[in-house]
C-alpha cells in the first residue's frame, strides 16, 4: 500500500513537471527502422523480471558484428542486469515508451563489493563502453581517441544497495559519442559516471560517493554538459583532473562540493548559468592555483547557502561568502590579459552580489525534439535509403507536406538541394548509420559555379536537424553540406559532416578494401591508380565549399563533427547578428582553415575544438575572426598532432574585431610544433604569445604595433604571416587587393578603414587578380577537370585544351598541364552570393576594348619570350564590363600579377628569366605590338605611376623615368613580389613580399 502511494504522488509530482530536470521519456513510441535490432522478449528470449546481462550483451554483440554501427532499440520496462555489459564502437542504445526503460543492478551483484585494483577508476561498471567487442575472457579495451558514434539514451539506470563499487557508466569515448535522457539513481554505489568523453545533456545524478569522477577526456578534448542536475552525493558532486568540462545550466544540491579538482592537478572548468543550494562545503576545490593550466571561470551563478565558494590547496586560502543567497556574475581564476596588449596575470576575481530571490524554474537550454505522435517515417513515403536510387523527391515532397519527418538508418542519396519549411525538422538518430549523401560529380553540385547546399533550412525559420550525416561526397566542387539560416530557436545536433576521417562502412571490415574503395564503399580518390594520388595526399582534398555554412541565421548547434578533407572549412558562421550558440562542435583536418567566422556577433561558442593531421593540415589555420564583435568562446581548444613536423604561425587570427571574449584557452601539442602564437592581429601585428590563458580580451581598442616609421628606406610593414602572397590589384576607390595562391585565400585592404581583411577563401586557387572598369574583381585561378563529371555526357576533361604557346617553358613540363586557367569575377561587396565564371570569346571579336590584362612575367627559358609576347592568340575572356578582356595564354598558369594594357599607352611587362623589361604599343582592339627593350631589370612585378614613371621589382623596387633612366631604389625589408598603386589619392605603392605586405608613401 505504501509504495502505491508512493507511485501515486510521485505520477502527480512528475505530471506538473517541477523535476528540476526532465525526466520524461523522449522517444515515447516504437521508432520504426529496418536496420535498428530491437530488444525485446520475442527476440532474445528472456521473461520478463529475469537477469536479462547476457541476452542484453548478446544483442548489443550481434548488432556490432552484424552491421558494425547501429541502434539498439529497448522498450519500457524494468531490467535486471548482474555484472558488466560492454557497448562496442559506434553502437547506441536508445530506450522507447511512454516512460524510460530502467536498468537495475541487483542488490549485492558478485563483484560490485570491492575495490578493483587494477581497474583504472577502481571499479565495476555497469555499462562500459569499449572500442570493440569483449570476447568472453578478454581484457576490454578502453573506449578512445578512435571511439566514435556511441550513445546512450533515454534511460534510467538504479544501483540497488549492497554495491560499494559500482559505476553505472564507464564513457571514455571521442567524438558523437554520448550519454543523454538519463536519471542514474546510484544510492550507496560509487559513481554515476567513470572518464568522460564528448557530451552530456539532460542527465539527473542521485546519492553515490560522486556523480562523476573523471581524469582528461579522450582524446584530450573539453567536454560539454547541459541541462544536468546532481543532488545528495556523499563526497562531491564531481571529482575532476584535466576534464575540460564546460557546463551550462548544471544544478547541484545537497552535497559538500561541487567540483573537488584532484591534488597537484589542474583543470579547466566553464559553468554558465548555474545554480548550487545547500554546499556545506567549499563549492571548488582548486589544485595548483597560478599555473597557468588552472582555468576556472564562472558565469551567471545562483548560489543558497554556500557559505564557501572556493578553497584552494596549495595555499590553504578560501574565499568566503557572507550572503545566504547570492550571484556570482563573474568569477575567474588563472591566467588572463584584459587586452591583447596587456601583461599576462595571474589573479583571482569575481564580481558576487547578494540576491532575495532564486527562482524554482529552470530553463532548459536545449530544445525537446517534437511529440513523437506527430512525426512521419520517410520510409513510409516512400524513400528507400540504399545509397543508390535517388530519393530526392521522396524528401522534397515530404518536406514540403509535413513538419516533423523522422528519417531511420540509411544511405539517402539526394541529387538537388533539399530546402526545409519554416517548421520543418529531420529527425535521425544515428549520424553515421543515418546519411543524405551525394554521389561523386553529381551534376547540380559540379563545375564551376557558387556554393550550393546539400540541405538548406528555411530562412528565420524554427528548423530542428538531429541524428543525420551529410555527406557531400569527395570530388562535387560546389558543395556545401549546410546551408543554415534559420533562427536563434533553431537546433541541429548530432550532425557528422561524413568525409575521410571517422568514415565507417557495414559490415564490419576485417581486411582493408579492394583497391579503389574507401571504408564508407565509394570510390576513393586516393587509390594509388588514380590520375589525382600523389605522394600519399588525396588531391580532391579542399575542393569544395564550406561544410556547414550559417549565413544570415542562428540557434543551437550541438554535438557537431565536421571533418571533411574535401571541405574549404569545417565550419563557415557569416553575416548574422541572430544569436547563436555552438556546444561541443570538432573542426579537424581541413587543408587551410578549420573555422572561419566573418561579419557576426552575439554568438557563443563553447567547446570548439581543432584539430590539425601532419598530412593534410600541417599548414592549416585553425580559426579565422573576421570583423566580430560581441562574441565569448570558452574551453576553447586548439591542437596539432604528434605526427606535425613543421612549426605554424597562429592558432586564432583576428581581423578587426571588437569585445571578443575568450575564456580557457589551451593551445597545444603533443611535440614541440605548438602553433608559435595563440592570437595574432594581422592588421595591428598584435601576437599573443602565452599558450594557455583563463581569460583574454579582444577589446578592439588595442593600439596598433605597426610600425609607424620607415623600415629600411620608406616601407611600412601592414600585414605578416602569409604563406607566398602576390596578384596584387587595385579598384578605383584605391582598394587593394592580393592572394595566396596555396592557401587559396583572396584579401583586401580598404582605402576607407585603412586595415585588412580575408575576402573569400573559395577552394579555387587564385592566380592573378584585376577590376574591371565597374569595380568587379577579376580572379584567374586553375581549374583541374572534375573526376566523373560529364557535360553533354562527355567527360570534361575533354574539354581542356593544351595551349600551343606553352610548349616555350620548361614549367610545363613539371605536372603543370592538363588544366584550365580560368577566370571568375565577384562583387567584393558579396563575394559569396556573385561568382560567376567569365565567357571565353574570339580574340578580336571585341572592338572597343576599355583596357586588356596581360601577365606581369613570363619565364621563357626556351627563349621564346619576345615571339610569343607580341602573339595574338585566338582566345580571350570577357569581364562583366564587355569591355576588359584578358587574352588566354599560358603563362597566366605562372604569372605572379596582371598588368593593364590601355590602348594608346606603352605597356610593360617583366622577361623573368632574361631579366629584363620590354615595352610595347597596344592597339584598340588591346593586341601588343612593336615590342623593344626597356631596362635590363626585372622579375615578377611592376606598376606605373601617374607621371608614367615605372616601378620594378628586382630585390628591392627601382623606379625609371619613362626613357629607362633610374631615378631612385626603395628599399623594401622583404624580397618583393607584385606592387600597385592605390589608396584614396593613388599615391600610396602597395607592395606584396614573400609573407607581408607592405606600403610606401610616394610623393608624386
Amino acid at each position: 500500500m505504501k509504495k502505491t502511494l508512493f507511485s501515486l504522488i510521485f505520477s502527480f509530482i512528475f505530471s506538473f513537471n517541477i523535476f528540476p530536470v526532465d525526466q520524461s521519456s523522449v522517444y515515447t513510441q516504437k521508432p520504426e527502422d529496418p536496420e535498428a535490432f530491437y530488444f525485446s522478449t520475442e527476440n532474445y528470449g528472456f521473461k520478463d523480471g529475469e537477469d536479462v546481462t547476457v541476452a542484453l550483451q548478446s544483442a548489443i554483440n550481434q548488432l556490432k558484428r552484424e552491421k558494425n554501427f547501429g541502434i539498439l532499440f529497448v522498450p519500457e520496462g524494468k531490467y535486471r542486469i548482474s555484472n558488466t555489459v560492454y557497448i562496442p564502437n559506434a553502437i547506441r542504445v536508445i530506450g522507447y515508451g511512454k516512460n524510460r526503460p530502467e536498468f537495475i543492478l541487483t542488490k549485492s551483484s558478485p563483484g560490485f563489493q570491492e575495490e578493483v585494483p587494477n581497474d583504472k577508476g577502481k571499479s565495476k561498471y555497469m555499462f562500459w563502453f569499449t572500442g570493440s567487442i569483449v570476447e568472453e575472457n578478454q581484457r576490454p579495451r578502453d573506449a578512445g581517441a578512435g571511439t566514435f558514434y556511441s550513445a546512450m539514451s533515454n534511460i534510467n539506470i538504479r544501483i540497488e544497495d549492497g554495491n560499494p563499487h559500482a559505476v553505472a557508466l564507464r564513457t571514455h569515448y571521442a567524438q558523437h559519442s554520448f550519454v543523454s535522457h538519463m536519471s542514474i539513481y546510484i544510492g550507496k554505489g560509487k559513481a554515476g559516471i567513470f572518464d568522460i568523453g564528448n557530451e552530456m545533456e539532460n542527465l539527473a545524478f542521485y546519492g553515490g560517493d560522486y556523480g562523476i569522477y573523471t581524469t582528461k577526456a579522450s582524446p584530450g578534448w573539453p567536454v560539454m554538459m547541459v541541462d544536468s542536475y546532481f543532488e545528495g552525493q556523499r563526497k562531491a558532486a564531481l571529482h575532476c583532473q584535466e576534464s575540460g568540462l564546460a557546463f551550462v545550466n548544471l544544478q547541484v544540491k545537497n552535497v559538500p562540493t561541487v567540483i573537488e579538482i584532484e591534488s597537484n592537478y589542474a583543470d579547466r572548468l566553464m559553468l554558465e548559468n548555474c545554480r548550487f543550494e545547500n554546499v556545506n562545503g567549499p563549492a571548488f576545490i582548486i589544485s595548483n592555483e597560478n599555473n597557468s593550466n588552472n582555468q576556472i571561470s564562472l558565469r551567471n551563478v545562483d548560489c543558497i547557502k554556500v557559505p564557501l565558494l572556493a578553497y584552494y590547496r596549495r595555499s590553504g586560502e578560501y574565499t568566503k561568502v557572507d550572503h545566504s543567497k547570492y550571484k556570482i556574475k563573474e568569477y575567474d581564476h588563472g591566467l588572463q590579459m584584459t587586452s591583447m596588449v596587456a601583461e599576462p596575470e595571474y589573479q583571482t576575481l569575481y564580481n558576487i552580489e547578494p540576491i532575495d530571490i532564486v527562482s524554482d524554474v529552470v530553463n532548459k537550454e536545449i530544445p525537446r525534439l517534437p511529440e513523437m505522435s506527430k512525426w512521419v517515417n520517410i520510409r513510409d513515403l516512400g524513400a528507400i535509403g540504399d545509397g543508390e536510387i535517388d530519393d530526392t523527391k521522396v524528401f522534397q515532397d515530404a518536406i514540403d507536406n509535413y513538419d516533423y519527418i523522422y528519417v531511420p538508418q540509411g544511405c539517402y542519396i539526394i541529387s538537388e538541394t533539399l530546402k526545409m519549411r519554416d517548421n520543418t525538422c529531420l529527425i535521425g538518430l544515428h549520424p553515421m548509420g543515418t546519411q543524405l549523401k551525394l554521389k561523386e560529380s553529381t551534376p547540380a553540385f559540379s563545375g564551376f559555379g557558387g556554393p550550393i547546399a546539400l540541405l538548406e533550412s528555411s530562412k528565420g525559420g524554427l528548423n530542428i536537424l538531429n541524428g543525420i550525416g551529410i555527406n557531400t561526397g569527395g570530388i562535387n566542387y560546389r558543395a556545401v553540406g549546410l546551408k543554415w539560416m534559420a533562427n536563434a530557436d533553431s537546433y541541429v545536433n548530432d550532425v557528422k559532416f561524413v568525409g575521410g576521417h571517422g568514415t565507417m562502412r557495414k559490415p564490419v571490415v576485417t581486411q582493408r578494401p579492394p583497391q579503389g574503395t574507401d571504408f564508407s564503399g565509394r570510390p576513393t580518390v586516393s587509390s594509388p591508380d588514380s590520375p589525382i594520388y600523389q605522394s600519399g595526399k588525396d588531391m580532391a582534398w579542399d575542393n569544395q565549399y564550406w561544410s556547414l555554412w550559417v549565413n544570415e541565421g542562428g540557434g543551437t548547434f550541438k554535438d557537431i563533427w565536421t571533418a571533411s578533407t574535401y571541405s574549404a572549412n569545417g565550419v563557415y558562421v557569416s553575416n548574422t547578428s541572430v544569436p547563436g550558440k555552438i556546444y561541443a562542435m570538432s573542426v579537424e583536418h581541413h587543408v587551410r582553415n578549420e573555422a572561419t567566422f566573418k561579419n557576426i556577433s552575439n554568438w557563443k561558442i563553447y567547446c570548439l575544438q581543432t584539430e590539425e593531421e601532419s598530412v593534410e593540415s600541417t599548414e592549416c589555420q585553425p580559426i579565422e575572426l573576421i570583423n566580430c564583435k560581441n562574441v565569448v568562446f570558452a574551453n576553447l581548444y586548439m591542437f596539432r598532432v604528434i605526427r606535425v613536423n613543421e612549426p605554424y604561425h597562429s592558432s586564432v587570427r583576428v581581423w578587426d574585431c571588437e569585445n571578443i571574449e575568450m575564456l580557457n584557452v589551451h593551445n597545444y601539442a603533443q611535440m614541440k610544433f605548438t602553433n608559435n602564437v595563440t592570437i595574432y592581429d594581422i592588421n595591428k601585428n598584435i601576437d599573443v604569445r602565452p599558450w594557455e590563458l583563463q581569460k583574454i580580451i579582444i577589446t578592439g581598442n588595442e593600439p596598433s604595433n605597426r610600425q609607424s616609421v620607415s623600415v629600411g628606406d620608406e616601407a611600412i610593414e601592414l600585414a605578416s604571416g602569409f604563406d607566398f602572397v602576390e596578384g596584387i590589384t587595385s579598384d578605383s576607390k584605391g582598394n587593394v587587393y592580393f592572394s595566396e595562391n596555396r592557401m587559396r585565400r583572396i584579401y583586401k585592404w580598404s582605402a576607407d578603414t585603412k586595415s585588412l581583411t580575408l575576402l573569400v577563401d573559395f577552394p579555387w586557387k587564385p592566380i592573378n587578380l584585376a577590376v574591371d572598369s565597374e569595380d568587379n574583381l577579376l580572379v584567374s585561378f586553375r581549374y583541374d577537370p572534375q573526376p566523373g563529371h560529364k557535360i553533354d555526357g562527355v567527360p570534361e576533361s575533354e574539354f581542356i585544351k593544351e595551349l600551343p604557346d606553352r610548349t616555350g617553358t620548361s614549367f610545363s613540363g613539371w605536372g603543370n598541364s592538363g588544366f584550365a586557367v580560368r577566370f571568375y569575377s565577384i562583387n567584393p561587396d558579396n563575394p559569396e552570393e556573385t561568382i560567376e565564371l567569365l565567357p571565353l570569346v574570339d580574340m578580336g571579336s571585341i572592338e572597343n576594348v576599355h583596357k586588356a590584362l596581360y601577365v606581369s612575367n613570363k619565364w621563357r627559358d626556351f627563349h621564346d619570350f619576345n615571339n610569343v609576347t607580341v602573339l595574338v592568340p585566338e582566345k580571350c575572356f570577357v569581364a562583366p564590363d564587355k569591355k576588359t578582356i584578358i587574352p588566354q595564354l599560358y603563362d597566366l598558369a605562372r604569372s605572379s600579377s596582371l598588368l593593364e594594357a590601355f590602348p594608346g599607352k606603352p605597356f610593360y611587362t617583366s622577361d623573368e628569366y632574361d631579366r629584363r623589361i620590354v615595352k610595347m604599343d597596344v592597339a584598340a582592339n588591346g593586341i601588343l605590338s612593336n615590342l623593344t627593350y626597356f631596362v635590363e631589370w626585372g622579375e615578377f612585378g611592376l606598376t606605373i605611376d601617374d607621371n608614367g614613371d615605372v616601378y620594378v621589382a628586382d630585390g628591392h623596387i627601382l623606379v625609371f623615368d619613362n626613357k629607362g633612366d633610374i631615378k631612385r631604389i626603395i628599399k623594401v625589408p622583404e624580397r618583393p613580389s607584385t606592387i600597385k598603386f592605390g589608396g584614396k589619392d593613388n599615391k600610396e605603392l602597395f607592395i606584396t613580399g614573400r609573407s607581408k605586405f607592405f606600403k610606401v608613401d610616394v610623393n608624386l
